[in-house]
């Protein structure tokens, strides 16, 4: 069985913490980025001071937390000029609104926007505010200059706020931040690919009330969406009915049916290097939907079912086809039943797992795959799906033919 070992050592991480109350997960931040190998020295702001302690940070952190740009101690060798050289990668994490403002206008009037401009590390911010401060055209303009001078921008995801707002503002959650820095690291290994990735189940509906559906999240395609994305692939999300928010960096469709789901991607498919089939997809759809509600009148009812489309295979006819990565859910004999699928279906990927264990499968946040190709397999143990997603899509990259992304 393969170890995954996803890590960010040897990545020696400046974490700024500016003010917002998203600063306490940044605790947390600083725990897991040491845990995945990196070295991290903090930077507080005036303002997160308010928030949490910098004896917190130290504690985590191991080093010694900065905050102030005139610190005579530090400052006699020039600890701003030390703090900028030593830093592999910068993160910003709450960004908040004001900082956002400065570090976009340029300026130098604290410490951690002094560091800033006078470090050559690649720099991430991971937003948080109020969602109204999210949506205003000043943030938005604040955003689009630091994209254009490649920042990274990881997130806002969206939720409750602080302040009982719901919306688009709450700092990203401190694993999905590290996993973020993982994939930066791991290198743009898909950069100049398209990739579509269908996800989530399918919904076949028996009446206007009534349909038949699965037990599947979305979780495992949209991790692999949003790991797509991070790796520099132009990422296209075929999306099931679910509630899961939409992957920064990703366009999004949304769908019903499994007809639906086929007609979307084959609108995609042309311009597609990469199509990752990890939707569930139901078997089999009512022959005629009723247009009212089926009353419950009968002791019993007869339900005839057709088969649905077989999205995988109808790409894999075709003359000019992606790379075609599958998935096979199982409940028994799961590697030969997928080994089997991969050979019917033409496909260059499979990846397998069981279903119907705890803690693993639909429903989780978690899984372990078995990847499958034509002359090999390689078992992934239990991950987050996440990791299992990177994992997955590094195997995409090693095996796909080379292309050249000029073309």
């Amino acid at each position: 069985m393969t170890e995954l070992s996803p890590s960010l050592s040897g990545m020696r991480l400046l974490l700024g913490v500016s003010g917002g109350i998203a600063a306490y997960k940044s605790a947390e931040l600083v725990r897991r980025a040491r845990q995945a190998g990196a070295e991290v020295r903090v930077v507080m702001t005036a303002a997160a001071e308010h928030f949490v302690g910098s004896a917190t940070f130290q504690a985590l952190s191991g080093n010694p937390v900065r905050s102030a740009l005139w610190d005579p101690a530090a400052e006699a060798a020039m600890g701003h000029i030390e703090l900028a050289r030593w830093a592999t990668q910068v993160l910003v994490a709450p960004a908040s609104a004001d900082f956002l403002a400065r570090y976009a206008a340029g300026m130098a009037d604290d410490l951690l926007t002094t560091v800033l401009l006078a470090s050559a590390a690649p720099v991430a911010v991971a937003p948080a505010m109020n969602q109204q401060m999210w949506a205003h055209p000043a943030t938005a303009g604040n955003l689009q200059r630091l994209r254009q001078r490649g920042v990274s921008v990881l997130g806002p995801a969206a939720g409750e706020q602080a302040c009982g707002d719901v919306g688009l503002g709450r700092m990203l959650e401190p694993e999905e931040l590290v996993d973020a820095l993982i994939a930066q690291q791991a290198g743009d290994r898909l950069r100049g690919l398209r990739i579509v990735v269908s996800a989530g189940p399918t919904f076949e509906d028996l009446d206007p009330v009534r349909f038949i559906g699965n037990r599947s999240s979305g979780r495992m395609g949209f991790a692999i969406a949003e790991q797509a994305a991070l790796m520099g692939a132009q990422t296209v999300l075929v999306a099931g009915p679910t509630a899961l928010p939409t992957p920064p960096g990703v366009q999004r469709l949304n769908v019903r049916s499994a007809e639906e789901m086929l007609r979307a991607v084959l609108d995609q498919i042309d311009a597609a290097d990469v199509y990752v089939g990890a939707a569930a997809v139901a078997d089999y759809r009512p022959v005629a939907p009723r247009s009212n509600k089926i009353k419950k009148a009968a002791e019993a009812i007869e339900l005839k079912l057709i088969r649905n489309p077989d999205i995988l295979a109808t790409i894999a006819e075709r003359e000019q086809r992606p790379f075609l990565v599958g998935f096979a859910a199982e409940t028994e004999d799961v590697l030969r039943y997928a080994r089997g699928k991969l050979e019917a279906k033409k496909l260059d990927l499979i990846a397998a797992n069981q279903v119907g264990l705890p803690g693993s499968g639909f429903d989780s946040s978690d899984n372990e795959i078995t990847l499958i190709w034509a002359d090999g397999e390689m078992a992934l143990p239990r991950a987050s799906k996440r990791e299992l997603a990177r994992a997955l899509l590094e195997q995409v990259a090693e095996r796909m033919p080379t292309r050249d992304n000029n073309d």
